[in-house]
């Protein structure tokens, strides 16, 4: 259930412009406390903040340095295992082709040469790729020259012509001086792939020692960087707490009792530089609330009182004058139709006609009337008016009504008030087929229920009149709340003090 309330002022400062109700005087608005600011907390604030972006500048340069060392040497790291693996692939090439030139002189069948084949066509693609590879150290690429041309040399100067010599002869091609010169130059290409692996290595160690420095140097900046940052953090934190967010925290836990209508709260005034103005600004600010609310709700119970008064003059006025006059004139022109000849009936349905107008003119009049100001509250009191009041409502009405005396006068207009429009928004919103209103006191309390069995959906806005009954019933020093939910009816509660004195008096 959602309460029903208006905001008793909208701004601090606004309210002290209205002009009062009842006095006619102008007021101005109380000295703001000074703005008096030295700078301690900001100059505070912006130290700290400069030493922890330093610190945090510093670590995260290292940072960045030891990162790019480390992408350069892994780019490094994967280059050089390109190299080895290159390198690896080649010398498997000079193994193919030195096996299958072998089987081929050995046994003579076709089958050998392929890998043979297999193994020259490639060559020149992997020895291409090793050269590329080795081309950001000369020295490497020297050996990869040299590895390239040694195994050039031994495909075009020995291997062919010996695969040619063993089909034409083999028993020249199987000689021991053919097959010391392969082994010679077989020793070579490994000697020379040899020391290509080594001094590749020997450049992948070098580089790895280089990625660890970095990553060592990465560690210990970024451990430096966070224990320093930590206590500073930690530091600043403290002092923030302590100069900020605990005056803070009472200054927000202040706004709520405020927002919550508890305008005689105030905090200490303990905070140093703008911590201080704040907490003064918001003990002004509430001290100014408190005021205008004090006047603004004895100016709404003076307008109220005096609409109620006007209300109830031009009832007595409505009753005593016109109506009266025209039980008079309607009477006048019963006797007169009474007295007309037989022999004139025009002039005789003529008066009836004037007289039956004249009859609903005042069956209108009264309605009126008791919609301005029932004379029924005044002289029988709220259970005699709210009974009164069922009996001509659109919807039926189920009425339960617990008062053992007559209350004060403001208490009872407006709870016959809030019952009126409540019935009245179940007649021509709702569609509902039956109402229940409940009128209970409890000790110093009046407490009012309106339920009905609509459409739900109903809101204080859009013209439901509930505005108005919301001011009237905080005039009094009452709440109101209305729930809605759509499909399950309507509920508008009320619950007004019945002892004015006090109030009255403020």
């Amino acid at each position: 259930m959602s309460t029903l309330r208006r905001p008793d002022v909208s701004d601090g400062q606004e309210h002290w412009a209205h002009l009062s109700a009842s006095a006619g005087v102008f007021r101005r608005p109380p000295a703001a406390p000074e703005m008096v600011v030295r700078g301690g907390l900001t100059r505070r604030m912006v130290v700290a903040s400069g030493l922890l972006a330093l610190i945090i500048a510093a670590t995260f340069a290292v940072l960045i340095s030891s990162v790019a060392d480390l992408r350069t040497t892994e780019r490094s790291a994967r280059q050089s295992e390109e190299v080895l693996v290159v390198a690896n692939r080649l010398e498997r090439l000079v193994v193919d082709i030195e096996t299958g030139q072998r089987g081929f002189v050995l046994t003579g069948q076709q089958r050998f040469l392929e890998p043979w084949r297999d193994a020259q066509a490639a060559f020149p693609g992997e020895a291409s790729t090793l050269e590329q590879l080795a081309a950001d150290n000369p020295e490497q690429q020297a050996r990869a020259r040299r590895i390239t041309q040694a195994i050039t040399s031994y495909i075009s100067d020995y291997s062919i012509p010996l695969v040619a010599t063993a089909r034409h002869d083999p028993t020249a091609a199987r000689t021991d001086a053919a097959t010391d010169e392969g082994g010679r130059r077989i020793d070579t290409i490994r000697t020379e792939f040899d020391q290509f692996v080594a001094s590749e290595q020997g450049l992948a160690a070098a580089r790895q020692q280089r990625s660890d420095a970095a990553a060592r140097r990465a560690m210990v900046a970024a451990a430096a960087g966070l224990a320093g940052s930590i206590l500073l953090t930690v530091l600043f934190a403290s002092y923030l707490t302590r100069a900020i967010a605990r005056p803070v925290r009472q200054v927000a836990a202040m706004a709520g009792r405020l927002a919550g209508g508890d305008l005689g709260v105030r905090i200490p005034e303990r905070g140093i530089a703008e911590i201080g103005v704040l907490e003064r600004s918001f003990n002004t600010m509430a001290s100014s609330l408190e005021q205008s609310r004090r006047e603004l709700a004895a100016s709404l119970r003076r307008i109220v009182a005096a609409g109620d008064q006007a209300r109830r003059r031009i009832e007595r006025d409505l009753h005593d004058g016109i109506q009266q006059r025209l039980v008079s004139l309607v009477l006048d022109l019963r006797n007169a139709e009474a007295a007309v000849p037989p022999a004139l009936p025009g002039l005789r349905a003529q008066l009836v006609r004037v007289a039956d107008a004249l009859t609903g003119a005042l069956d209108d009049l009264r309605e009126l009337s008791r919609g301005i100001h029932p004379a029924i509250l005044s002289e029988g009191g709220l259970s005699l008016a709210l009974k009164a009041l069922a009996r001509r409502s659109a919807v039926p009405v189920e009425l339960d009504v617990h008062i053992q005396t007559r209350l004060p006068e403001p208490i009872e207009v407006a709870a016959y008030y809030v019952a009126s429009e409540a019935l009245a928004n179940a007649a021509k919103h709702a569609n509902a087929s039956i109402a229940h209103v409940e009128v209970q006191a409890h000790g110093d309390r009046l407490h009012l229920s309106v339920r009905d069995d609509g459409v739900g959906g109903a809101t204080p806005k859009h013209g439901s009149g509930l505005t108005g009954l919301t001011d009237r019933v905080e005039a009094v020093g009452g709440t109101i709340s209305l729930a809605s939910p759509p499909g399950e009816g309507t509920t508008l509660e009320v619950n007004l003090p019945i002892d004015l004195e006090d109030r009255s008096s403020g």
